[in-house]
């Protein structure tokens, strides 16, 4: 089925990888359109880029670019819940689906999505929770940072 979410975690958990291999924060989204196609993919590049701004979502966000019809008809989907900023995005541009790996390392602001009505997937992947609470546990410093502590 074009519209597996499982399948779209995929690409995202690509990006963590690479990321991580990047010497980065690991986590990872993509953009899909409405028959599952990929429209763009990022990762978190604070740390590569130097810029505070660039989390995953924004990236893969970028990467699709513009869609003067709008993004009602979209999917993002991310290995981490999204953070407060990246949920501002999904609101401001109305982002029609959101496709989460884990929320239990990070719980983000998903549930202040799912109050706006934003339709939320969260998959409860092992494999996100595991890169994420590995990469907490080994750079707690990075990612107090990362979140703003």
């Amino acid at each position: 089925m074009a519209d597996d979410p499982r399948r779209m975690l995929r690409v995202a958990l690509e990006q963590a990888r690479t990321g991580l291999a990047e010497g980065g924060v690991p986590i990872g989204a993509a953009l899909f359109g409405p028959g599952g196609e990929l429209l763009g993919a990022g990762r978190n590049r604070r740390v590569q880029d130097g810029d505070p701004a660039t989390h995953a979502e924004t990236a893969a966000f970028r990467a699709a670019g513009r869609r003067p019809a709008g993004y009602a008809d979209t999917t993002m989907v991310t290995t981490l819940a999204p953070c407060w900023y990246c949920s501002g995005l999904i609101r401001q541009f109305r982002i029609g689906r959101v496709v989460i790996g884990e929320a239990t390392t990070f719980p983000g602001a998903h549930r202040w999505l799912a109050e706006a009505g934003v339709p939320l997937v969260l998959l409860d992947d092992g494999e996100c929770a595991e890169l994420m609470r590995a990469f907490v546990r080994d750079n707690p410093e990075l990612w107090n940072e990362d979140i703003g502590l």
